[in-house]
């Protein structure tokens, strides 16, 4: 069964393709951040939202978000389950080592798809 948490990722994941289809590279980009909050503790996905962001920074020609991403999806990779830095948006612009606010939506999100102690 898929959670609330998937469907989030899911929708955020569309959304930005929607926008980056019609050039909104903006809107594109506030989507992916929102999926890359959400799957941060997902390391397949994490590392996927982090190739979207590479592929956005590239088709809006933004280098400096392709050549971020690429050390992000690597790390991504190795250590989404270790530590990751909380609600860090994923942008090639913060530091990838700076936590983050994170909004009450979100968070009902991420706090709904935690398994009970």
């Amino acid at each position: 069964m898929k959670t609330a948490l998937h469907h989030a990722i899911e929708e955020a994941l569309l959304q930005a393709d929607t926008a980056s289809r019609q050039a909104d590279y903006a809107d594109a980009f506030r989507w992916l951040e929102r999926a890359h909050i959400l799957s941060q503790r997902q390391p397949l996905r994490h590392a996927h939202t982090h190739w979207q962001m590479l592929r956005l920074g590239w088709r809006s020609g933004d280098l400096r978000e392709v050549a971020g991403q690429v050390p992000r999806i690597i790390a991504a990779l190795l250590f989404s389950r270790i530590w990751v830095p909380s609600g860090n948006s994923g942008r090639a612009r913060v530091s990838a080592f700076a936590p983050m606010p994170i909004s009450d939506e979100l968070q009902l999100l991420l706090r709904e798809d935690q398994p009970p102690r």
